[in-house]
């Protein structure tokens, strides 16, 4: 079972848009991710490997802080926004919930919770500076 603070450092380390290296220091070498009601990924390193893929194709990812973060037991639960930028500036939102079992203190199981109709709606383009 993951303390708060173990939790709140998975947090922090997406919030810093370094999301390949939170999959390694916080993931099982066997934990399976699972997009709505899609079928699971499973292995680290397919994880890791599937969201550096995403992440290549894309400007960057502006992670939002965390709107909520509730911790019970080896179950948490994550309100998450996420930005994509595109590479023609255009930015993508989208809006979910991470349901996470943890088994000690790194993730064995997640999955994403999000309305697909409304999924990485358009907001406002990037201002370039």
């Amino acid at each position: 079972m993951p303390d708060r603070a173990r939790v709140m450092e998975f947090v922090s380390m997406v919030v810093s848009g370094d999301h390949v290296a939170a999959i390694e220091h916080f993931y099982h070498e066997s934990a399976t991710m699972q997009e709505n009601r899609n079928p699971p990924r499973g292995g680290r390193d397919v994880l890791m490997a599937h969201e550096a893929r995403v992440l290549g194709k894309i400007r960057r990812m502006d992670t939002h802080p965390a709107e909520a973060v509730i911790v019970d037991g080896d179950n948490v639960a994550i309100r998450w926004t996420f930005d994509r930028v595109g590479h023609d500036g255009k930015v993508h939102r989208l809006e979910e919930v991470a349901l996470q079992v943890w088994k000690g203190d790194r993730i064995q199981r997640e999955r994403f919770f999000y309305d697909t109709a409304s999924a990485w709606f358009d907001v406002a383009p990037e201002v370039k500076a």
